[in-house]
């Protein structure tokens, strides 16, 4: 990145799915008390799809980082049902890619919204993470 021209072009496409298991619901993940799909977990998801959509696209040494995630949760999934996720890169703006998302399970769709990452350069962006211990 050092003076290099960011070579990304929107409408780069994820996908990645997941089946629904225990240690996926909202019990597991205390964020509710309900054995379905947690959103932390259709978060995680949500990242995953968007930073591997990248990784053929990016240089040696190269990643990116989550910085917000505007996503809902429109419906629930139980243990054992297959979801998916499917992202567009949707703004290439410097750094910073904006990405639409829209998530579903075998009955529809169960999250949609926009998910921002920042692309770094991985060893510089460990390193100012690990100063922090200092």
């Amino acid at each position: 990145m050092d003076g290099k021209e960011i070579m990304l072009d929107t409408g780069i496409k994820g996908y990645q799915e997941l089946t629904v298991a225990k240690e996926d619901t909202a019990k597991v993940h205390k964020s509710g008390t309900l054995d379905v799909l947690a959103t932390p977990r259709m978060v995680a998801l949500v990242e995953e799809t968007a930073w591997k959509s990248l990784t053929e696209h990016l240089e040696p040494g190269m990643g990116t980082v989550g910085i917000k995630v505007d996503i809902g949760h429109l419906a629930p999934t139980p243990v054992g049902m297959r979801v998916w996720c499917e992202t567009v890169l949707a703004e290439v703006d410097g750094r910073k890619l904006t990405f639409a998302v829209d998530v579903f399970d075998e009955k529809g769709k169960i999250g949609e919204g926009i998910h921002e990452r920042f692309l770094v350069d991985e060893m510089k962006f460990q390193k100012k993470a690990d100063q922090k211990m200092d």
